[in-house]
């Protein structure tokens, strides 16, 4: 299930919903996963309540026996699709296939680049921009060495969008990768709150 807590321009939650059952087919996750897309201050919660990390993440992991949960921070995948030239929908989809491969018991950050390959190659198969894991570990991209495909279309012209791409560039260094972790209940609770009883 795709729970919209914030609205999301120009995604379709029927193509996201699609395309999260493809990745969950190719990660190999059985059972049911719920994807919660909220805010920066939702996610901070979650984050400081299951991580003790105060500060907003860009996604987040809690798997069960089959299937899990994941949450994405709509706010940083709007910056990160701005900083990154890319479409909001797709940097959504690359939170979606990050958190999928963590439910898959997958965990980039003890396990010597293995879950970074799977990522890079399923990344390659759903023809997805630069993966979360790639993003993090690779230093910034100067508008210069960036390829044709990725640069952004519109330049910054304006001493305000300067600021602002300095402040998306530092939200997504704050807003690491996401870590497994059991919080089924948390969005069960949302969940329920949405569901006619």
């Amino acid at each position: 299930m795709l729970i919209f807590e914030t609205a999301v321009k120009g995604v379709s939650a029927a193509v996201l919903q699609r395309f999260v059952r493809r990745a969950q087919k190719l990660a190999k996750v059985t059972g049911e996963v719920d994807i919660l897309i909220s805010t920066n201050q939702r996610l901070q919660t979650l984050n400081r309540r299951f991580r003790r990390k105060n500060k907003p993440t860009d996604v987040l992991s809690f798997p069960r026996p089959t299937g899990g949960d994941i949450a994405i921070s709509a706010d940083i995948a709007r910056q990160s699709a701005a900083l990154y030239g890319h479409g909001t929908v797709e940097e959504l989809k690359i939170l979606v296939l990050h958190g999928m491969l963590h439910l898959a018991g997958y965990d980039h950050e003890s396990d010597n680049g293995h879950m970074a390959r799977i990522e890079s190659r399923l990344r390659a198969q759903l023809k997805l921009p630069a993966s979360l894991i790639d993003r993090s570990h690779a230093p910034a991209l100067r508008k210069s060495a960036r390829p044709k495909s990725t640069q952004p279309k519109i330049r910054l012209a304006t001493a305000t969008k300067k600021r602002t791409q300095k402040s998306a560039k530092a939200t997504l260094r704050k807003a690491n990768s996401a870590h497994n972790m059991s919080a089924h209940k948390t969005l069960r609770k949302t969940k329920s709150a949405r569901s006619p009883q």
